[in-house]
């Protein structure tokens, strides 16, 4: 399932870039990122999933963690940073304007969809994982810690010029215009109708 989701993923993202008249190499490749990166966290995040849960002649109820940093292990905070990590990164490549808000809530957001799947997955399907807290909380830290690897790396004059050409948006700067709106369709001759 996870194969079919990525490449549905890479399609719907050059069809978006090829629409927009936005496809080059760069931004390509950067949708082949985002393609591969949901098909992994997908398939490491809610598979393993059993149709017929495994009896061990005890009664199974799913498990939720909502209590933070008990129990928890330092291994597996550091694993889920590093999941989140790229996302940090891929997150301001797509945005218009990219902000540590806003990856911090896509990041957040991203990882409550996929603690809620796994305890769907939990409830229905005898899935593998238990949704908890600690992973919310580390999977946002990550993305986080991504986006401050991005961020600083746009310091950089030489690596900020590379990286425009992977930005699948023109950045917009405070207080200067943007570009011009384009309204009607473009005639053979040139001229905006």
């Amino acid at each position: 399932m996870a194969v079919p989701l990525g490449v549905a993923v890479l399609v719907l993202l050059l069809l978006r870039l090829g629409r927009r008249g936005r496809l080059t190499w760069p931004r390509a490749a950067v949708a082949g990122a985002v393609a591969l990166y949901s098909a992994g966290v997908f398939a490491n995040t809610v598979f393993p999933v059993h149709l017929h849960p495994v009896t061990s002649g005890a009664p199974w109820t799913p498990h939720l963690v909502l209590v933070p940093f008990v129990d928890y292990e330092v291994g597996d905070a550091l694993m889920n940073a590093g999941v989140f990590a790229p996302l940090g990164v891929l997150i301001p490549l797509l945005m218009r304007r990219p902000s540590g808000w806003s990856v911090l809530l896509l990041a957040a957001a991203t990882s409550l969809g996929i603690e809620l799947t796994q305890l769907a997955a939990q409830a229905f399907f005898a899935g593998g994982h238990i949704a908890d807290v600690n992973d919310l909380i580390w999977n946002v830290a990550g993305g986080m810690v991504g986006y401050g690897a991005y961020a600083l790396a746009t310091r950089a004059p030489s690596i900020s010029r590379l990286l425009a050409r992977f930005r699948w948006h023109d950045p917009v700067v405070a207080g200067q215009p943007g570009p011009p709106l384009q309204l009607g369709v473009q005639s053979k001759t040139g001229l905006h109708l």
